[in-house]
């Protein structure tokens, strides 16, 4: 069946699942992963003990570990990022799918996760397959005004080019980019996430695996959510 979705919008059930009722239960269960992240337990076991202590759904779950890291990552995350001030003339590299999917579901009202490193992260699920919905070109335009007010100089978007429609992606980019005369380039890798983890330039991304890796990060998704979508369901699991 085709995917006919024309929103990155919540789930049907996430309006119980993330009920203010939910908030301090799934903050409390944040704390307890992290807590056996710190000490070396493994991630699937981990979640299955503490998913099952607090009587978590399959997709409360995946909120938890979404927001949850040992000490040590959060420790290096946090010196590792680079504040607003420092984005004047930068060369930025941008993890595509992961910063724009953040914004598209901030716009369509889907949940937002405020998680443990500072970083907000989204719900949607991509599967190998991205679809254009109507909040594509508003996000990119919401990323592109944000960047040029802070002056970013330049900006490389990496996307995952294996993903199906990755080059459709890649034609709205720039077409956006030449309306605005915003100095962006394109790549579509094989293997993003890896160019991400050893560049010298500043990235974008709110990806646990690459911030654990890169050399400088910046948090592009949660202060265009902050900033630009006052109305966006942001929920705080940063404990």
């Amino acid at each position: 069946m085709p995917d006919t979705r024309r929103h990155r919008g919540p789930h049907p059930h996430d309006r119980e699942l993330f009920a203010p009722a939910w908030h301090g239960v799934l903050r409390e269960a944040v704390s307890h992963l992290s807590w056996l992240f710190s000490r070396g337990y493994a991630e699937v076991s981990a979640l299955k003990l503490v998913g099952d202590r607090f009587n978590l759904s399959e997709r409360q779950r995946r909120a938890v570990i979404r927001c949850s890291c040992s000490d040590e990552q959060s420790a290096r995350r946090g010196a590792t990022c680079v504040s607003e001030d420092a984005w004047r003339g930068a060369f930025l590299e941008i993890d595509g799918f992961n910063v724009l999917t953040t914004v598209e579901a901030a716009l369509s009202g889907g949940v937002i996760l405020q998680a443990r490193d500072g970083c907000f992260r989204d719900m949607a699920s991509m599967h190998g397959s991205y679809r254009k919905v109507d909040e594509t070109r508003p996000a990119l335009r919401l990323i592109g005004e944000l960047l040029a007010l802070r002056g970013v100089a330049t900006c490389l978007w990496r996307l995952d080019k294996p993903v199906s429609n990755s080059g459709r992606l890649q034609t709205i980019l720039c077409e956006l980019a030449a309306e605005n005369g915003w100095d962006w380039s394109v790549s579509l890798d094989s293997d993003p996430d890896a160019a991400l983890s050893v560049t010298a330039q500043l990235v974008a991304t709110a990806d646990s695996m690459i911030l654990d890796r890169c050399r400088r990060w910046c948090n592009l998704a949660r202060l265009v959510v902050a900033q630009s979508i006052p109305d966006a369901n942001v929920v705080d699991l940063s404990g």
